[in-house]
């Protein structure tokens, strides 16, 4: 059986963690780790130190928030949805600081910048292109003057 981190527990609730395949069991959200327990097997556990977290962002959608996924400073981020997903995030933000705690962007956010990043992409190979040709004509013309 795992040994929780935490001394003191703000909020014990539901949720699905989706590392991997989605697996349920319950958050705790403690005086020194965000804790989520496997309700089907004790031995499958995810402890992650408030030292350890780089940041959290939300996935919101109209005024509901879907899914928040923790991001830890070695790189990696761990994903989660609980019953009360505002209720959940109001407590973990005593430890993390409003200051680390983002709006994830939405489909269309993304989209749009998958588009401009085209364009910049599109507009750069022109110029380097109309570049190219201008040095090469300049180099044949070095090359006949001999």
């Amino acid at each position: 059986m795992a040994q929780s981190q935490n001394s003191s527990v703000d909020l014990t609730i539901k949720a699905t963690s989706f590392h991997g395949l989605g697996t349920y069991g319950d958050i705790m959200v403690g005086n020194k780790a965000l804790e989520f327990y496997n309700e089907r097997n004790v031995e499958d556990y995810i402890q992650i130190p408030w030292e350890e977290v780089d940041y959290i962002s939300a996935e919101v959608i109209g005024k509901k928030i879907t899914r928040f996924a923790v991001f830890i400073k070695q790189g990696g981020h761990f994903s989660f949805s609980t019953r009360d997903n505002k209720k959940t995030l109001r407590a973990v933000r005593e430890y993390v600081g409003e200051d680390r705690m983002f709006r994830s962007k939405s489909f269309f956010d993304v989209v749009k910048l998958g588009i401009k990043g085209v364009g910049k992409g599109i507009v750069n190979v022109v110029k380097r292109d109309k570049g190219d040709k201008g040095e090469k004509g300049a180099a044949s013309d070095e090359g006949d003057a001999e």
